[in-house]
């Protein structure tokens, strides 16, 4: 069966093919068209499928990532929507939680409301926090306020949110029922609907986000399905969520919120499976594309999960100054420092790289389509590290010259050469994103001293030695085919979908039949959003975790229950499966009660087999593999030299290389320092050992 993977990134659309059974693959590259990238997702189905000398239509299933909603959120071009909130919580989202995120910065900015004040109207009605009604809903004032909302103010889409919707959605549901019999194509997102979770800044944002960028998520998902027909395509058609699950389109048009993130998930899905091929547990899975580079953990062969995302960063890329989401999400730290990121001088003198890029269009300097800015694929290419005759095996030439000139206009007031400015901003993005990788490694108590780093994306493989060293990492791993990655990616998940609900209660004083039912409602949603995509119920697995922590604390720690427990043995278990996990965390317990705060059940279908090596192989050796030398400049080695460069596709199992030197492939360039050594492995992954200081 033929599997296609494609995922739309900042500045390129990436695609993969894999024949199940047989090993085949292929991959595409292709420029992103932001004015509507589902144009660029048909072309390059067409343009692999000629490639192949096949059908479209021979093409089984496409699974599909995209930066739509990310992109939306942080443009501010999604729809107008409006708002009902409970009478008194109008002001929620201009209030914000009252913490500055810099005690020191007076210039500070937070992430103006997706829903303006105007279209946010009152509704009298009140839950407690038990799900009892304190005041019950006023269905007249719900209708009044939806028809206002529509008529006066011209709303496309609604965000319902109410106070406690999360204990008892009967609210919700009533009023999105009132708002659908009024207007039968107004799209609608409840609270209750979409993350009924404690906390109503963060749940109501998240609400607002989804309503936000439905219509536009549809419109796109009519837009890519109406062309995949066109072109001759009668296969399955997946997108992948933040989580690395598989969802319907109808699902992903109900739940867009949860499509932020989902190429880099993919990727993150790829690197663990790349882990469990060449038996590596734990990993720092780096990729660095056009727009943003990003890191994310793998212990034990799987990734880090979040639940908390902050989007369309407003304030020098700071956290704290986005949107704050609550999604399922991989837990991936990002930064602004990508091939395509522009390069400035601030005002004290300094070389700055990002985090504004380029992106496809105008692009990088040297890709000569208008754009004068220089980014650090411009820096990349000065340095030699770049042949502008194999940039994308050839298919675009990049022009040496304007990228030179971009950084030396740029950067004259420095007074420096331009090989040493291209340096300087090389190092700087590699020194960036290794502070921003000790930091995410660190807070989540993870040692990368002990772990292997898998190198993705256009411009990871570049870096990856060079951070690995500053991180003293002493393993990288450059994968066959890194700078589509995430394509490949996509074809590794599963179908699935996971439910977060707040469940507050003393673990001493639960009541195992209301427990038990809660569960079990839990589990038929998530599995009835399987069911609808056509899976059986026997090919289902259900996972179970618990957030918990000690009554009184702020914080919870997430406990997985073993699968073969049944619902109703599950409180009596969970003193020992909790005091396992908080030692695994703090290295100690307390004599204190216990207290559940939520519930997460996510049902998950069969995990699809994908082979790593998927013909990636090559058959010589590295001296017949050996292309020539490029002027590349190595400071470990003396500055510019006379570097070996050698075809990737040329390199049989087996074969070592010795750095400096480059190794090439059509979508991305492997660059191993002084001291680095590689061996490549039978799946075609490049497994280097870093020169890291103090290891030799």
């Amino acid at each position: 069966m033929l599997r296609l993977g494609v995922d739309i990134g900042g500045t390129f659309t990436d695609f993969a093919l894999v024949e199940s059974a047989g090993g085949r693959s292929a991959i595409h590259k292709r420029l992103t068209t932001p004015d509507d990238p589902a144009r660029a997702v048909i072309e390059g189905v067409e343009a692999i499928a000629a490639a192949e000398q096949i059908a479209v239509a021979d093409i089984a299933e496409i699974v599909h990532g995209t930066t739509l909603v990310t992109n939306a959120l942080i443009e501010r071009r999604g729809a107008r929507a409006g708002m009902l909130v409970t009478k008194g919580f109008r002001d929620t989202f201009d209030i914000g939680k009252e913490v500055r995120y810099d005690l020191y910065d007076l210039r500070l900015r937070f992430a103006d409301p997706l829903v303006e004040r105007r279209l946010r109207v009152e509704i009298p009605e009140r839950m407690l926090a038990d799900g009892t009604v304190h005041v019950p809903l006023d269905e007249e004032a719900v209708a009044a306020a939806v028809t206002h909302l529509v008529e006066a103010e011209g709303i496309t889409a609604l965000a319902i949110c109410y106070l406690h919707a999360y204990a008892d959605p009967a609210h919700e549901e009533r009023s999105a029922a009132i708002a659908r019999d009024l207007y039968p194509d107004l799209y609608i997102s409840t609270s209750s609907g979409v993350f009924p979770y404690a906390r109503e800044f963060e749940r109501w944002t998240t609400t607002c986000a989804n309503a936000y960028g439905q219509p536009m998520v549809d419109a796109y998902l009519a837009r890519l399905e109406e062309g995949l027909e066109r072109i001759g395509f009668t296969g399955h058609l997946a997108i992948i969520g933040s989580g690395g699950g598989l969802m319907t389109l109808s699902t992903a048009r109900q739940h867009p919120v949860r499509l932020l993130e989902s190429g880099p998930a993919a990727g993150v899905l790829m690197a663990a499976r790349i882990g469990q091929v060449l038996d590596v547990d734990n990993l720092l899975a780096f990729d660095l594309g056009g727009t943003t580079a990003k890191g994310a953990l793998v212990r034990g062969g799987r990734p880090f999960k979040a639940y908390t995302f902050e989007a369309a960063h407003t304030y020098k890329h700071k956290s704290g100054s986005g949107l704050t989401l609550q999604i399922p999400v991989i837990d991936m730290a990002e930064i602004g420092s990508g091939g395509g990121s522009i390069v400035s001088v601030d005002e004290l003198g300094l070389l700055r790289v990002g985090p504004r890029s380029a992106s496809a269009v105008p692009g990088p300097a040297c890709y000569s389509r208008g754009g004068t800015d220089p980014t650090l694929t411009d820096a990349n290419l000065t340095l030699g590290y770049l042949d502008p005759d194999f940039f994308l095996g050839g298919q675009m030439a990049l022009d040496a010259a304007a990228a030179e000139n971009a950084i030396a206009a740029r950067t004259a007031p420095l007074g420096l050469e331009t090989i040493r400015a291209a340096w300087g901003i090389h190092d700087i993005a590699n020194e960036d994103i290794s502070r921003a990788f000790r930091m995410h490694a660190t807070e989540r108590g993870f040692d990368y001293r002990r772990s292997a780093m898998v190198a993705s994306g256009g411009g990871g493989p570049i870096h990856a030695a060079r951070i690995a060293r500053k991180l003293k990492v002493p393993q990288v791993i450059f994968p066959a085919g890194a700078g589509v990655m995430s394509a490949f990616g996509m074809l590794v998940g599963a179908t699935s979908f996971e439910i977060v609900r707040s469940y507050r209660a003393i673990v001493g004083a639960i009541d195992t039949e209301t427990f038990t039912a809660t569960l079990r409602e839990i589990e038929a949603e998530a599995t009835a959003y399987l069911i609808e995509a056509g899976l059986s119920p026997d090919d289902i697995t259900i996972e179970r975790r618990l957030d918990m922590r000690y009554a009184g604390q702020g914080y919870d720690i997430e406990v997985a229950v073993p699968g073969d427990r049944a619902a109703g043995d599950i409180p009596a278990a969970l003193p020992d499966l909790f005091a396992t996990a908080y030692r695994a965390t703090f290295d100690t317990t307390l004599d204190q009660p216990l207290e559940i705060a939520s519930l997460k059940v996510e049902a998950i279908g069969p995990r699809p087999e994908l082979p790593v090596s998927a013909g990636n192989t090559g058959v010589g050796s590295v001296e017949g593999a050996k292309k020539g030398t490029r002027r590349a400049y190595f400071p470990a080695a003396g500055g510019l030299v006379d570097c070996p460069v050698y075809d990737r596709y040329r390199i049989a199992p087996g074969e070592r290389l010795a750095g400096p030197c480059l190794v090439e492939e059509r979508e991305s360039t492997i660059l191993l320092d002084a001291g680095d050594v590689a061996v490549v492995h039978p799946s075609g992954s490049v497994v280097a050992t870093i020169a890291v200081e103090g290891s030799r």
